[in-house]
């Protein structure tokens, strides 16, 4: 099996990826908060869990691995959203707009980030399906004394977990106080004290609770949700760094008060921010722009994630317009040298079939120290360089792994090339292949001479044959002579 290193952020260094059981591997990742489109920073983090995600399924098998990231639908970016859309005369209640919202960006959101080559999460819930596990969860930290109500709200006692509190972003409450930007309440016991449960007007969406109507804090959303689908521990928690504090380090304190006999999370993986040309993405610097707005352009999502994945996760990425067009180049390479080499999804089957379809060890090696995809498309270069039948079943699959082939059977479209056999004559098609059926028969009868007979003929008239998986294909070459087949019509 191979072995995963990751950078855990809480023990702030590369450790050995053990899971808490290899046949139930656990992922929870933060995901979006519904209000509008995915930006380009807002996909990063998708691209890289999605290609854990498939390292992991490809080590412990893809029935072993669960994959969580929520939609954080109840936030009062959405309620404003939603009251917009009301004031502009859009029909029904508020929390019926809100609801209609939530439900669109969701569908605007997976669209995209299907785009972009990422598998769906095995679970997908909405904070608004976990009220009442988030109700009891907040109970239970008040019951623990971890927890207090104060003015119609609900917040944790941060001092309650002072001695643990700061471990993830490795920074004491002192410090926090000093530098962080906390809300400043006359209810709060201690300026660090954060959220759990918050009243709602009757307008807005509310749910009924031992505090009155109210909606939940972000924090306890992610951690009553990842006790619910995962337990009280479980292998992975990842997201942004910019999420490492106060959301992560939140989540860690409520989690582990509530459930003090689980381990949360046991690694803690953040992927660093995006740049373009260089700069902070910023409206107001006019280089914002959302994945639907590049896909909208022209730019195909492979290209997108191609250019994700050449920077480590653990780096800043900049994105630029260089980078776009070097990624597009290459990728339009290898399709057009697969293409050419005649893989297809009967390809793909047929190597997986003869038990070939298997990842370059280096390749692998070198994807699961860390992620560093970088190092893994360097060694797909190679392999594309130096290729034979078999390091070209080894690129082909590493290519896959990396989530950069969207449609085996649409390589051509892909490379935005031609079908080199569309002009040739149909009399032409059934020769070479009635030629190639004979090749094979010959070669299952160990019949050598007559299949080298068919070689000749074929390689005399200028046609360049491939076999993957026991399975041929062919293509005019650059001296095709269609003459020389003549005879065998």
């Amino acid at each position: 099996m191979t072995e995963i290193r990751l950078y855990n952020t809480k023990a702030r260094k590369r450790e050995v990826f053990e899971p808490l059981d290899a046949k139930n591997v656990r992922m929870y990742v933060c995901g979006p908060t519904v209000y509008d489109r995915a930006h380009l920073g807002n996909a990063r983090p998708v691209v890289v869990f999605d290609t854990l995600y498939r390292l992991l399924r490809q080590t412990y098998g893809a029935k072993h691995v669960t994959y969580v990231r929520n939609f954080t639908d109840v936030d009062d970016k959405i309620n404003a959203t939603a009251l917009a859309r009301k004031e502009a005369g859009a029909k029904g209640t508020l929390e019926e707009l809100v609801r209609e919202r939530s439900d669109e960006t969701i569908g605007w959101y997976l669209h995209d980030m299907g785009a972009l080559g990422a598998l769906q999460p095995d679970q997908m819930p909405r904070a608004t399906e976990f009220i009442p596990q988030m109700i009891a969860m907040i109970a239970d930290l008040i019951d623990k004394g971890h927890a207090y109500e104060a003015e119609g709200h609900v917040l944790f006692a941060v001092d309650s977990w002072r001695e643990h509190y700061g471990e993830l972003s490795g920074r004491s409450v002192d410090d926090m106080i000093a530098g962080a930007r906390v809300e400043v309440a006359p209810y709060k016991k201690n300026p660090m004290d954060f959220v759990l449960w918050k009243p709602s007007s009757d307008e807005l969406p509310g749910w009924d609770s031992p505090w009155g109507r109210g909606r939940p804090g972000w924090h306890i959303e992610c951690s009553a949700m990842a006790y619910e689908l995962l337990g009280e521990s479980f292998d992975i928690h990842g997201g942004g760094n910019d999420l490492q504090f106060p959301h992560h380090e939140n989540e860690i304190a409520q989690s582990s008060c509530a459930h003090p006999e689980g381990e949360f999370a046991r690694y803690w993986l953040h992927n660093e921010m995006l740049q373009v040309e260089g700069k902070k993405m910023s409206k107001s610097l006019g280089n914002f722009f959302t994945v639907h707005d590049l896909l909208e352009q022209g730019v195909p999502g492979e290209v997108m994630r191609f250019v994700f994945l050449s920077t480590h996760y653990r780096k800043p990425m900049d994105w630029t317009d260089k980078k776009r067009a070097e990624a597009e180049a290459t990728l339009r390479g290898w399709y057009r040298l697969l293409h050419q080499h005649g893989f297809s999804s009967q390809t793909v089957a047929a190597l997986k079939k003869a038990d070939v379809w298997k990842a370059d060890e280096e390749f692998l090696g070198v994807l699961a120290n860390d992620l560093n995809a970088p190092g893994a498309i360097a060694r797909l270069h190679v392999l594309a360089k130096n290729r034979t039948s078999k390091t070209l079943a080894g690129f082909a699959f590493g290519l896959d792994l990396l989530g950069l082939v969207p449609d085996w059977d649409g390589l051509a479209d892909l490379a935005q090339i031609d079908d080199e056999t569309a002009d040739v004559e149909p009399w032409v098609k059934d020769v070479v292949d009635g030629l190639l059926v004979k090749r094979q028969a010959a070669r299952a009868a160990k019949d050598y001479a007559a299949a080298d007979e068919v070689r000749d003929i074929l390689n005399a008239a200028g046609v360049q044959v491939t076999d993957i998986g026991g399975e041929a294909s062919w293509q005019p070459g650059p001296d095709f002579d269609a003459g020389k087949l003549e005879t065998l019509r």
